[in-house]
């Protein structure tokens, strides 16, 4: 019975350990993004950095900043701040990624691409 109990704890630490090395993402690290206006009368760029934690994309100074990304690379997100919204997606391969994005600002719509390069 104690074999039993042992075998049993050791397969769900295994379980537990496989499960948070499957977690992580190859993505995963510091990328700095660079947003592009092609229409609309929003600025014509804006730049910063974002942190990807398991496949979770983070700001540190965005609080409603919402991002995924796909094992495949395919990433999602969206960022809103007062009067301005925006939401992308595209795609991670290696160290860079390129999408598109739309969006607005006050009452300008605006819509372009982004590129993304690892730190």
């Amino acid at each position: 019975m104690r074999n039993l109990f042992t075998s049993a704890v050791a397969a769900g630490c295994l379980v537990a350990f496989v499960s948070v090395a499957q977690a992580r993402s190859a993505y995963d690290g510091s990328w700095d993004l660079l947003f592009v206006t092609q229409r609309g009368a929003c600025d014509p760029t804006y730049d910063f950095s974002v942190n990807i934690i398991d496949g979770v994309v983070t700001h540190p100074n965005l609080v409603k900043f919402n991002g995924r990304v796909a094992r495949s690379g395919a990433v999602s997100a969206s960022v809103s701040v007062p009067d301005k919204y925006a939401s992308g997606s595209g795609r991670l391969s290696g160290n860079s990624g390129r999408g598109t994005w739309g969006g607005y600002s006050g009452r300008a719509r605006c819509s372009g691409y982004w590129t993304a390069q690892r730190n």
